[in-house]
């Protein structure tokens, strides 16, 4: 991924689930049918496949390109170049100048990324609808005259390293799933290469390489575009022809990976031992045929039985039961040739791999031995059935769905088919495809331990060499493109008329208990969804009992007075739904999103768990085992690391300055009564809002909102006032020393404002120029001029009491202080300089523009909703937001950053091997601390 995303997390700590298994009520069948995706296609005379797809209920436009050809493709000793070529294709082309395809997107209010897969790699942008035209003259200039220069090559191959530093070698688990997975999964297809390839192999590339490869696979006849959102179709029509009909076909063949993967006859396993493993974890990995195949849908329902939810088979023995495993997880990698289900656990504190493995293999067999029940093979379905929903609400969703069908499977139509197919799915279907695939012999197995716990050599895991890779032929038709002059440049188009965005309005009444109720109306999509907010959270925890909050949120789907917590995740993921609590530093909440046809048994849950929680002493046990071993993970992340340690050095001894999901410490001191005290804190009906976004009317909403609510009654006692804003310390320089770590990670942190400050809009459009978005200040100095970084950005978190505001990268340890340093610059230069108007109507446009995709979807309105219950912000601020922004000019902006940005205010956080960095950290910043890893304390407000 090219902008400051990574590879997915996988080793995300999950909630543990409650009491004894109960047995599986029938879940009800799915009602709620999934339209086609409705498109227009055609093929132009280049070979160009164009698909469209209408949506005129958003002012927005997605447009996407996706080339057949990904990490499969790399050519022969250079793993990871066709990733680092999708870096290069955002910068020049004949007429477009470097960077100006963020210019075209993000400065308008939309947004660019790309991303590479092994089997392609895609390039996708949302921009404002009249932004349409200027972005299909922009792909159809990067497809036909891309400039590669020795500048841009060397910048964006150091960046792609930090990339991989940053995804695979410095947070845990890392090179399990980058590395080891696919090595260990492939014995001849090239699919045995990760996608991001290693350090030695992105050296290898040479720009000659770039150019053939893309004259080689960049080419209208092995590409396809997809136009999703607001436009008119006879237009669109006239510009696809007017750009991309005159793209040339090159007369030469493209290549294609026609090796097969043999199938897997014995069972193979290794055991590794890397640093920066905070806990034991094991991994299993199975071959599946192409994602076209007919046994697909089958195999989807059965990893969702296996690991969809806490009522899943892994969660539920792995976790829940047993408590084994910290997560226990599944996912299906289908692919245009062998794919891999997998299944993984991260161990639980003081369990082995060992024991892991062994209850892996037992899940796995009881699929092969035994039909699925009934329930579970409707609950897989459903849970489908809404994530499909889900995916669909954006028009950005839609154009993905429809283009990875055409790339992956070959049909465009294939995305609903494979659906339609899924319904169809029997208990007996599942069962052969677990017999047919997931046999003992046909897996793979990866036992991935701590360096500290290493027994001998241990294994070695690499590309085996029979992988058979083929060399890039240089195609006899490379042109070696230069940027037009400035008197030839041909500019983008003019944008048209813009399209206003229509801002929700939400609808507002009361019960007789106070709890307020928000309705917001949608009927374009059957999906709905519920949040209940609560004013409390973190900052109302004790000193001493940091997490509190957090840990009773993750206890109230635990546990009701009428139902276990096997009961609750049972029940609502029947419903093809989830329920999630959590708690946040001035509030918390309990959320579902289901399909509307099954909103009122949800809301029954979502009531039940809000207003019964029982906090059962083994649920408490369960769930703070699994919180401290989330604390474990965290604590050897350094990023995350950073960000723990910025809180608290900004704050000392403030509310917000504790550990928001607590310490090992904390968490072990924490009781039933403080945990019970922490839900009486936040959970009443007269500090409460249920917001409803989706597929409901408000008078349907009320209804639900009564039966569900009207019984709830408040405490006598009066609300737990809000914590008085408290003085802040002293700024510090803080190094925190994790010997070996394979990045720093860098905070630079200070003191910012509430919510209702007047201040607040300046300050964010201020915070915008600065580290919002991938054309802001700091990503420019940090990675694009440098490529010191993946990315670099900043944030403000303005809440009930002031919050911080931080700017944050990764780096490699050698260039932490260098990083700093230019943090601190670009800082100070935003109080010091005026920002220029046209500067700042680009950065405006960013906030506008993320708030407008945020609205379109039904968590999004929620999400924004529920904020504004916590900040005690009117709900009026949806209206006044875009105006609020565009409002704001220099004069506003350099204020707010001159007292609020300036760095003389700032702590500064570093957390990585410090010997490679602290001499020149030190020269410049002599009052810096030292922190061993060991001896942080995150309880104490010196940290010491």
């Amino acid at each position: 991924m090219r902008l400051l995303r990574s590879a997915l997390l996988l080793t995300a700590a999950l909630i543990p689930m409650a009491a004894a298994a109960q047995k599986r009520a029938p879940a009800p069948a799915p009602a709620v049918a999934v339209k086609p995706i409705a498109f227009t296609e055609k093929t132009l005379a280049n070979g160009l496949r164009v698909y469209a797809i209408r949506d005129t209920t958003t002012p927005n436009v997605s447009v996407q390109v996706w080339y057949d050809v990904g990490s499969k493709d790399d050519p022969k000793g250079k793993s990871g170049f066709a990733h680092m070529f999708e870096h290069l294709m955002f910068k020049s082309t004949r007429n477009l100048v470097a960077e100006q395809m963020d210019r075209l997107t993000e400065d308008v209010g939309g947004y660019n990324n790309a991303s590479t897969n092994d089997d392609f790699t895609n390039y996708y942008e949302v921009v404002p609808a009249n932004h349409l035209q200027r972005l299909l003259f922009a792909e159809a200039d990067r497809m036909a005259s891309l400039v590669v220069e020795p500048k841009s090559f060397a910048s964006e191959r150091d960046v792609v390293k930090e990339e991989l530093r940053q995804s695979t070698l410095a947070r845990p688990y890392g090179k399990l799933f980058s590395v080891y997975l696919p090595a260990l999964s492939y014995t001849t297809h090239p699919y045995a290469r990760g996608t991001i390839g290693s350090l030695e192999n992105l050296e290898a590339a040479s720009i000659d390489d770039v150019r053939a490869f893309h004259a080689t696979y960049y080419r209208p006849d092995n590409a396809v575009l997809v136009v999703s959102g607001n436009f008119d179709p006879a237009q669109l029509d006239a510009w696809v022809n007017q750009y991309f009909g005159g793209i040339k076909k090159p007369a030469g063949p493209i290549p294609r990976v026609t090796v097969a993967e043999p199938k897997r006859t014995a069972a193979v396993t290794r055991t590794v031992y890397e640093p920066n493993t905070p806990l034991p974890a094991v991994l299993m990995s199975y071959h599946v045929p192409a994602d076209r195949d007919a046994d697909i849908p089958a195999l989807t329902v059965l990893k969702a039985v296996l690991a969809t939810g806490e009522s899943s088979r892994l969660y539920e023995s792995l976790v829940y039961r047993d408590q084994l495993a910290q997560s226990a997880e599944a996912f299906l990698d289908s692919k245009q040739s062998t794919g891999n289900l997998v299944v993984y656990a991260i161990m639980a504190g003081g369990k082995t791999v060992e024991a892991g493995e062994a209850a892996l293999k037992r899940e796995v067999a009881r699929l092969r031995d035994a039909p699925v029940t009934a329930a579970e093979l409707t609950e897989a379905k459903n849970e489908i059935l809404t994530a499909t929903i889900k995916s669909r609400e954006t028009a950005e969703g839609k154009a993905s769905t429809l283009a990875a069908a055409v790339i992956v499977d070959g049909d465009p139509r294939s995305a609903d088919q494979q659906l339609a197919a899924i319904g169809r799915v029997t208990a007996a279907d599942v069962q052969r495809v677990a017999r047919t695939y997931l046999g003992d012999a046909q897996a793979a197995t990866i036992r991935y331990l701590p360096i500290s716990a290493k027994q001998g050599t241990g294994d070695t895991i690499g590309l085996a060499p029979s992988v058979r890779v083929a060399d890039l032929k240089t195609p006899a038709d490379v042109t070696i493109v230069t940027p037009a002059s400035e008197a030839d440049r041909v500019k983008p188009p003019a944008p048209a008329q813009p399209i206003p965005a229509i801002i929700p309005q939400p609808v507002e009444t009361r019960l007789a208990n106070g709890m307020r109720l928000i309705v917001v109306e949608r009927h374009d999509l059957p999906i709905v969804t519920a949040s209940l907010i609560a004013s409390g959270g973190g900052a109302t925890d004790p000193a001493t009992r940091a997490g509190a909050a957090s840990l009773a949120a993750d206890l109230m789907t635990k546990g009701t007075r009428t139902r276990s917590a096997t009961e609750i995740a049972r029940a609502i993921e029947s419903l093809g739904g989830a329920i999630g609590s959590d708690a946040d530093r001035d509030g918390a909440s309990v959320n579902i999103t289901v399909k509307s046809d099954q909103l009122a048994p949800a809301m029954a849950l979502l009531a039940d768990v809000a207003i019964n929680p029982v906090f059962a002493p083994e649920e408490i046990e369960r769930a703070r085992a699994q919180a401290i071993d989330g604390v474990t993970l965290t604590m050897k992340d350094p990023a995350q690391l950073a960000g723990l340690v910025a809180n608290r050095a900004v704050f000392g001894a403030a509310p917000y300055g504790m550990a928001l999901e607590g310490t090992a410490t904390s968490l072990k001191a924490i009781t039933r009564p403080d945990l019970t005290a922490a839900y009486a804190r936040t959970w009443r009906p007269d500090g409460a809002a249920l917001v409803m976004v989706g597929d409901i009317t408000a008078a349907e909403a009320k209804q639900l909102a009564e039966a569900g609510f009207g019984g709830w009654k408040a405490p006598a006692f009066a609300p737990v006032p809000a914590p008085a804003v408290a003085p802040v310390p002293a700024p510090r320089v803080i190094v925190v020393d994790m010997p070996d770590a394979g990045q720093a990670g860098v905070v630079v942190a200070r003191p910012g404002i509430a919510r209702a400050d007047p201040r607040f809009y300046p300050l964010a459009v201020a915070n915008t120029v600065l580290g919002g978005g991938f054309s802001s200040r700091l990503n420019q100095e940090v990675r694009i001029k440098r490529g010191l970084a993946y990315g670099a950005s900043s944030g403000v978190q303005a809440r009930r009491l002031p919050g911080i505001v931080a700017a944050r990268t990764q780096t490699k340890n050698p260039t932490a202080a260098e990083v700093v340093t230019l943090i601190e610059g670009e800082m100070a230069r935003m109080g010091r300089e005026p920002v220029p108007a046209a500067e700042l109507e680009t950065r405006k446009a960013v906030l506008v523009g993320g708030f407008g995709r945020t609205i379109e979807t039904t968590d999004g309105v929620a999400g924004i909703l529920g904020n504004y219950v916590v900040q005690a912000v009117p709900l009026s601020e949806l209206q006044r937001y875009i105006p609020s922004v565009g409002a704001v000019d220099p004069a506003a902006t350099q204020a707010a950053a001159a007292a609020l940005l300036d760095p003389k205010a700032a702590s500064i956080v570093v957390v990585g091997d410090a010997k490679q960095f602290i001499e020149p950290l030190r020269r410049a910043y002599p009052a810096v601390e030292v922190i061993p890893e060991a001896a942080l304390k995150l309880d104490s407000a010196t940290l010491k």
